[in-house]
């Protein structure tokens, strides 16, 4: 079992800056795959930026490409999502999962056993 607590959620105006942490705990050693998703009520969610360590991959989604960074502190078992020049389009729950994934399309298409409860981030005009 993993278990995932997001937070740095929050309200920020368009062009600006928020960092998600995710903080995992339990068997951690099993993780190969972590990253962070996204969902609004309009859209199915969608992978934001995810590693894929059995390969040492990275995936962005072309929207956050240039923008969005995904790093991870392996001492803390915390992984991060720099949100940087945050669009309207951006608002969305934020949601981090991790867990052991045979592949990196299963990882990068969310096909993850573990995830945080999720974390709401609000872009305004």
């Amino acid at each position: 079992q993993v278990q995932l607590a997001e937070s740095g959620g929050g309200s920020v105006q368009a062009g600006g800056s928020l960092r998600l942490s995710c903080a995992a705990s339990g068997d951690t050693y099993r993780i190969n795959c972590l990253g962070w998703f996204r969902k609004d009520p309009e859209k199915e969610r969608g992978g934001v930026a995810v590693f894929y360590l059995r390969e040492d991959s990275t995936y962005y989604a072309d929207s956050v490409k240039g923008r969005f960074t995904i790093s991870q502190d392996n001492a803390k078992n915390t992984v991060y999502l720099q949100m940087n020049s945050l669009k309207l389009e951006d608002t969305a729950m934020y949601f981090c999962a991790a867990g052991w994934v045979p592949g990196y399309d299963l990882c990068r298409r969310g096909q993850i056993p573990y995830w945080g409860q999720g974390t709401q981030v609000t872009v305004s005009s």
